[in-house]
């Protein structure tokens, strides 16, 4: 085995020393990453949203550089929906007019049709008269609202032949998109989060979105 002389000791104690700061330096590296990587999955910014180009139902085209100077909330839907679509609008004017009742107009609703066989911008326009007054609706062919889809992650069922004049009904995603004003994904709110949860993770976003930024609206 050898003999622990002064000197052999005093290479244990100093490459115990070495490995006890280079596992602190790695643990802490690991928890930094951890942190970054947790941050990434809750804002999402690389991986939902991103360039897109389709039409307001006053036919003026509108791109995601259109979401940017307000907070936004965006929704996938279709007219026809009986029950769901109309339900999360709803919610949607409600929050809005809450919390702008304390920010002032700083959030731009928008609807998203995925069912661009039927939603033609007029019947998007007409469609959204019964919720919030400053409703963007938007509509796209079928290759701009699958390829606007996909930069979302959301699902639809609509197939490309879809007949205009069809009686069907469309499978999607049912969430409710916040974006900051700088166009970057904040969260997805789902069908079952309700108003009130909603409206205060939206004030808490907020809240961070300023004191990062030092600036409001």
């Amino acid at each position: 085995m050898g003999v622990f002389t002064p000197k052999s000791a005093a290479l244990f104690i100093t490459a115990g020393i070495g490995l006890f700061f280079y596992f602190r330096y790695e643990k802490a590296r690991l928890l930094e990453e951890r942190e970054k990587e947790r941050a990434s999955r809750q804002y999402g910014w690389p991986n939902v949203g991103g360039p897109f180009s389709l039409t307001t139902q006053d036919g003026k085209p509108f791109t995601e550089k259109d979401l940017l100077g307000k907070w936004s909330l965006v929704y996938f839907g279709f007219a026809n929906c009986p029950d769901i679509c109309p339900a999360e609008l709803d919610k949607m004017t409600t929050v809005v007019n809450t919390v702008q009742k304390e920010h002032g107009d700083i959030f731009l609703p928008v609807f998203i049709t995925v069912d661009p066989a039927r939603d033609l911008p007029h019947r998007i326009g007409r469609y959204l008269e019964d919720f919030h007054p400053s409703f963007v609706g938007l509509y796209g062919d079928y290759d701009s609202t699958k390829a606007v889809c996909k930069k979302y992650r959301v699902y639809f069922s609509t197939p490309p032949s879809a007949d205009p004049n069809g009686d069907y009904l469309v499978d999607h995603s049912i969430f409710v998109y916040l974006m900051d004003p700088n166009g970057h994904f904040v969260e997805a709110f789902g069908q079952a989060t309700s108003e009130k949860d909603v409206t205060e993770k939206i004030e808490g976003a907020i809240a961070e979105w300023e004191k990062e930024t030092g600036r409001k609206v």
